[in-house]
């Protein structure tokens, strides 16, 4: 087992990354850049030190500063958390070329999954089914509007690189699509140094159900049910729940053998994500592979009592899972919420100083922070800085735990996005699971 873990990334899951690596008696070397001198992550560290300038491509995307300070502090494994560097196959190549192991799978298969388009057809080779759509990337606009002519509108606007919704946009007719692609080519140029589009037929009201993955080295592979995140905006989950209240039985084996043929299909290891749209008949159509460490896996751990991150380390240091499929049970229901400084109108991010934070307590109750009260939230990064999760004995309990938490969480000094969740937790579509990716659009004014 690895005696010394740099956990590259910051906020609340370096945090939670440290939280199990502190009960595995493994030390732990935390990153930070001059913006987040204050952290709370870094105070949480055995060993902190500075990476770079306020600005991410200075600090936490340094890759050469990154495994300069593993190198001086004699780390043994490199823990990305998500976001930032977790699905760069150029780092994990980087950190094994420098004797280091990266909690995650191999840099290969991350580069695989990490084009939406390759995944498309790799799942597609699999027997996998996919969202009906294009397996090459479009030259240009002309040739996006002749393939979505064909198709039929509306479509889906994609960008082959990233996640986190960027790239994407739903078109209804020739201009919106003419200048969607512009745009969104653009924006993932941007933010991913690659600009390649491609459409897909957009399913009217789907459900976003995903299924969590463990596969070893020695290629036992176990999947650990569904997490609901169709709540979102701008394509970004906000809430998220397990298990799916629309997913019966049958269906939910059948997804999760889905993943597991998909994961081993490319040889996977470690923690991952299948993630896929389900219509209103429950067929599901594969969407993309997350080959890294969810931000909603609370709501897993809570269901199966499984600590993911001890599950990664152990998988990474060499080990067998010491589960199987039939030893996994479901107990209770769990929902986590996304706390982001934010408008909860415009979504636009309010950077500032918190001046007060007051938590919500209880058994049922579970914190991921990423700030703390005094913490002053920066405009340099993601807005997301806390996540909530509840649980309860069945769905109505949990919901009925959720309102209740989400009235006691105070922040003050910066706006975010609590009210908008007290919205959802309230509304009576909610508490009927009319949970589809269009609610906020449709239910939220």
């Amino acid at each position: 087992m690895f005696k010394k873990i740099l956990i590259a990334n910051r906020g609340e899951i370096a945090v939670r990354i440290m939280r199990t690596c502190r009960l595995m008696g493994i030390s732990t070397v935390g990153i930070y850049s001059e913006a987040d001198k204050n952290a709370p992550h870094i105070k949480m560290a055995d060993e902190a030190y500075l990476v770079g300038g306020p600005r991410v491509n200075e600090s936490y995307l340094n890759i050469d500063k990154i495994l300069e300070i593993a190198k001086e502090t004699g780390t043994e494994a490199i823990h990305p958390g998500y976001g930032l560097l977790a699905e760069n196959a150029a780092f994990a190549s980087k950190c094994e070329e420098a004797g280091l192991v990266f909690i995650g799978p191999r840099p290969e298969v991350i580069a695989r999954m990490g084009s939406k388009i390759e995944s498309r057809k790799t799942m597609m080779q699999a027997g996998v089914l996919v969202v009906p759509g294009l397996t090459y990337p479009l030259p240009d606009a002309d040739e996006a509007v002749k393939v979505v002519e064909e198709m039929g509108y509306p479509a889906m606007l994609k960008a082959s690189a990233g996640g986190g919704g960027i790239g994407m946009q739903i078109v209804n007719n020739e201009a919106e699509l003419r200048q969607a692609f512009a745009s969104n080519q653009k924006r993932a140029t941007d933010f991913f140094g690659d600009g390649a589009m491609y459409v897909e037929k957009y399913l009217e009201n789907p459900r976003h159900i995903e299924i969590q993955i463990l596969a070893d080295n020695q290629g036992n592979t176990l999947y650990l049910w569904e997490r609901e995140c169709s709540i979102q905006r701008r394509h970004q989950k906000v809430v998220e729940e397990a298990p799916s209240s629309f997913i019966d039985e049958i269906t939910r084996q059948k997804m999760g053998e889905a993943a597991v043929k998909a994961a081993k299909s490319i040889g996977y290891s470690n923690a991952g994500t299948i993630e896929f749209l389900v219509d209103s008949h429950k067929n599901f159509y594969f969407l993309e592979m997350n080959t890294r460490l969810q931000v909603e896996h609370p709501v897993t751990e809570v269901i199966t009592g499984l600590d993911l991150v001890e599950q990664q380390i152990k998988i990474a240091s060499g080990q067998t899972l010491d589960l199987s499929q039939a030893d996994l049970q479901r107990q209770g229901h769990a929902i986590e919420v996304r706390i982001y400084a934010e408008d909860p109108k415009t979504f636009f991010p309010s950077p500032g100083k918190i001046t007060k934070l007051v938590l919500p307590e209880g058994s049922e109750v579970r914190h991921e922070l990423g700030v703390e009260e005094e913490s002053q939230v920066t405009p340099f990064y993601d807005p997301l800085i806390a996540k909530l999760t509840v649980k309860g004995s069945n769905r109505d309990e949990a919901i009925t735990n959720l309102q209740k938490a989400l009235a006691d969480y105070q922040i003050e000094g910066i706006k975010t996005n609590i009210p908008m969740l007290r919205e959802v937790a309230a509304h009576q579509a909610f508490r009927d699971g009319d949970t589809t990716t269009n609610f906020v659009a449709k239910y939220l004014k």
